[in-house]
Formats: C-alpha cells, sequence, structure tokens
C-alpha cells in the first residue's frame, strides 16, 4: 500500500477534485437514465403493454452503460494513484498516511481546501480527529 506525505496528498487535490467530479457526473448521468428506463417499464407495465421507440430504448441503455463504464473508470484511476475513495456522492477521500509507524487515513472531503482530519485504518469517518504536530513534523506546511 501506497503512504502519501501531507505535501504530497495535498499537491493532489486539485487533480483528485477533477476526477471525482468526473466520476459523480457520470454517476449522475448513470442514475438518471436508470430512472428513465425503470420509469418506462412502469409505464408498459401499468398500460399493459404499449409501443416502445426501441432505438430511444437503445439509446438510453447505451448511455446508461457508457456512464457506468465512465465512473467506474475514473474510480479505478483514483485507487490507482493509491487514495481511497469513501464516498463519492459526498467526495470523501482517504490517504494512507505513515504515523509512528501505523498506517493511518488522512480525510478530505470535496470542497475543503487542504486536509484537517484523520483517523486510524480501522475507523471510520465519525472517528475522525484533527491533524496535529507528528503530521508536519518535519515537512513544510501547506
Amino acid at each position: 500500500m501506497r503512504t502519501f506525505t501531507l505535501p504530497e496528498a495535498h499537491t493532489l487535490l486539485p487533480v483528485l477534485d477533477a476526477l471525482l467530479q468526473r466520476a459523480q457526473a457520470a454517476a449522475a448521468v448513470a442514475t438518471a437514465r436508470e430512472h428513465a428506463l425503470s420509469g418506462l417499464s412502469q409505464a408498459i407495465f401499468l398500460a399493459g403493454g404499449l409501443r416502445v421507440d426501441l432505438p430511444e430504448v437503445a439509446r438510453i441503455k447505451a448511455e446508461h452503460t457508457a456512464a457506468v463504464s465512465q465512473a467506474k473508470d475514473t474510480l479505478e484511476e483514483i485507487s490507482a494513484i493509491g487514495v481511497e475513495v469513501y464516498d463519492l456522492a459526498s467526495g470523501l477521500l482517504e490517504f494512507p498516511y505513515l504515523l509512528d509507524d501505523e498506517v493511518v487515513m488522512l480525510c478530505w472531503l470535496q470542497g475543503e481546501k487542504n486536509i484537517t482530519e484523520w483517523h486510524a485504518a480501522e475507523a471510520g469517518w465519525e472517528d475522525r480527529k484533527p491533524l496535529d504536530e507528528r503530521f508536519t513534523r518535519g515537512e513544510r506546511p501547506q
């Protein structure tokens, strides 16, 4: 597992923010197309059948498939950098960080300027704590 220094993690934030936005947009398109298909299915069922615009259904299905693929690919790109997506919808990312011979997670929420919190690797977002001097020792603060 790759670990990051605090300056390395801060440097990646603009790139990761752009990737998150791309994944979130793709997920929104996928959800919208899924709802469109579900609505069409329900309309057909309630009407006891109706004429279906097959090219339109095929287009919606293709857009759904492409959006799901783009979201997955983007999440894999973030993962390949070594960062974990904790929650795509809110834009919560976690960076592994080596603190006193133990890997902990630096937490960043999309929209924040810097990383200001962390938690133990086995803990969750609700157990986060503010960064302290141990995280900036020997490093230039951002």
